[in-house]
């Protein structure tokens, strides 16, 4: 039994280690989930509670809840309540509403991980544990949502419940997972595994974090520029289009509880607008019906579409004029951020004392601008196809820009743009930096202590001056006073002058500290006697009487009796 025992109790306390951490993580997921249903269901109970013409019960509304829950995932609906009987599919996914399970997944995973306060802490639960245990927890309730929709009005398309639904569980929460452990880079690279070896080394070379963190953050920075700038583009049509928009409004539906319905749903769809506005400035278009495509050159919407005021910010059917052209300054701007950022990513950043230089050559830092352009392409291309979709069958098989279109024309205008910013950035930098460095190479240091000590010494000199006056005018031979002056800021002597003096002397005393440290050719006697009336007296006849931390010897009882040959005074006090 002993024997027994023993054996066990490694795997027993595996077990109560990681045990913990998959429950909770999968018990996190889970409620990610249900908090996210919940969230629909509460907004659509409030809409069915306060609607004048309720069609169904609460449990169609909940039906409703899921389904748009689904959606919000990517999944594609089917209606089944049509007037002709057939099936329509519903596959626009509004991107707003994506953004909520997102995060409800992100933050689970993050917090799953439960990383310690302080270093004495329990360790933070393993990285594939909270992965695992959250994607499970999100995907069982998943399921058990799309079962329960299958039987209603709106139901969910198996395939994109079995593609979609696992695809955004996983990636919240790998992002979720890699945050809380402080956003490493080694996952991000060990991606890279799968680009065939050569062309990783063509591509991203030696440095191969750098240039892909450089391309990221290029990316992001035009990405962002794009989308904002298709929002912007969205609000000025609808201004433009405003009575338009207006009437649509009102004709969808009486009342406020309908307004409000139609309102929230065209907030929803607002970043889907904006990708579609970034599509038609970059000049493929969209498509509003299938074959009836709108781009900055011609507008062909499908007629008979149903009023909705976003769809009011479409441009007039004909040919395009000079205000739809200008629409290409949103991918123009885009493309010369992503070039600016790459710039700067091109300059190495120097150490304290160091000179700057460039990181990479003007052929490296093409490559660079080359990457961004490809990883710009495949982002927008994401996006288009998730902004778009049927709405029906027929006219209404297909809405929004093409995926493929869009993001090729996304990676040619950011490399066009791109290209020529970074590079002359990057040669502006680096002829800056040289011009810089050679100033810096060919001037002499200035100490900024020179004018002071220059002050120091002039004051010195007046000083000993008024002395030698006061003592009846001994004969001292020139530049005595200099030595004067300099004798009295030697340390142990004493006086305000003095003090404020070395208020204004640098770090390292300029001045001799010691009568020894005065150069050896001073041999007459008589120069080297005359430094002692002033060390024998304080700078300033004002200043208190205190003893100075290192007192110099006294002067002897009678200089004139010292023997020439003696170099010292004798330490006899006067």
């Amino acid at each position: 039994m002993t024997v027994h025992r023993t054996s066990l109790s490694p795997l027993l306390a595996r077990m109560r280690d990681r045990e913990p951490g998959l429950a909770a993580s999968f018990l996190g997921g889970a409620v990610a989930a249900g908090l996210g249903v919940a969230s629909f269901a509460a907004l659509l109970m409030v809409l069915w509670v306060s609607s004048p013409y309720p069609d169904s019960g609460p449990g169609g509304a909940l039906h409703v809840a899921a389904a748009l829950w689904l959606l919000a995932h990517g999944v594609e609906l089917v209606r089944t309540d049509t007037l002709s009987g057939a099936p329509m599919p519903v596959g626009v996914t509004p991107l707003l509403l994506l953004a909520l399970p997102v995060w409800r997944v992100y933050r689970a995973a993050r917090d799953a991980v439960d990383p310690p306060d302080d270093a004495d802490g329990p360790p933070p639960v393993p990285a594939r544990t909270v992965w695992t245990g959250v994607v499970l927890g999100y995907l069982v309730v998943g399921v058990a949502i799309a079962l329960y929709c299958s039987d209603g009005e709106l139901r969910p398309a198996w395939a994109g419940v079995t593609v979609c639904l696992p695809l955004v569980a996983a990636g919240a929460a790998a992002a979720g997972v890699w945050s809380a452990y402080g956003s490493p880079r080694e996952p991000v690279l060990r991606v890279l595994v799968v680009v065939p070896g050569p062309v990783r080394r063509l591509v991203f070379g030696a440095d191969a974090r750098a240039r892909l963190g450089t391309a990221v953050r290029a990316t992001g920075a035009a990405m962002a520029v794009l989308c904002g700038g298709g929002a912007l583009l969205v609000a000025v049509s609808l201004v433009w289009h405003g009575d338009l928009a207006r009437v649509s409004f009102l004709q969808l539906t009486e009342g406020w509880t309908g307004r409000f319905a139609v309102l929230m749903l065209g907030m929803a769809l607002i970043p889907n607008a904006a990708v579609w506005a970034a599509s038609y400035a970059l000049g493929p278009g969209f498509l509003l019906g299938a074959g009836h495509l709108v781009h900055p050159f011609a507008s062909d919407p499908a007629p008979l579409l149903p009023p909705f005021p976003l769809l009011a910010a479409v441009p007039d059917p004909g040919a395009g004029t000079l205000l739809n052209w200008m629409a290409g300054v949103v991918p123009a701007a885009a493309g010369v951020t992503a070039g600016w950022f790459v710039a700067r990513g091109a300059m190495d950043p120097a150490e304290p004392g160091a000179p700057a230089s460039a990181r990479w050559s003007v052929l490296r830092t093409a490559g660079v601008v080359l990457l961004t352009a490809v990883v710009c392409a495949a982002a927008f291309a994401l996006l288009a196809e998730l902004a778009g979709g049927p709405l029906g069958v027929a006219a209404l098989a297909r809405f929004g820009p093409l995926w493929w279109k869009a993001g090729g024309a996304a990676g040619v205008w950011t490399a066009a743009f791109a290209m020529p910013v970074a590079l002359v950035v990057r040669g502006w930098r680096v002829w800056g930096l040289r011009a810089r460095n050679r100033t810096e190479a060919g001037e002499p240091k200035v100490t900024q202590a020179g004018p002071a000590v220059e002050a120091a010494e002039a004051e010195g000199e007046e000083a000993a001056q008024g002395k030698e006056t006061a003592e009846g005018g001994k004969g001292k031979e020139p530049g005595e006073g200099k030595d004067s002056a300099r004798a009295e800021t030697a340390p142990g002597t004493t006086g305000g002058d003095e003090e404020e003096l070395y208020d204004f002397l640098p770090a390292d005393d300029p001045f001799p500290s010691d009568l020894d440290d005065f150069p050896s050719d001073l041999d007459d006697d008589l120069a080297r006697v005359s430094r002692w009336p002033a060390l024998r007296e304080p700078a300033d006849p004002q200043a208190p009487d205190e003893a100075p931390e290192n007192p110099a010897p006294p002067p002897p009882a009678d200089l004139t009796d010292q023997p020439p040959d003696t170099p010292e005074p004798p330490d006899a006090p006067h």
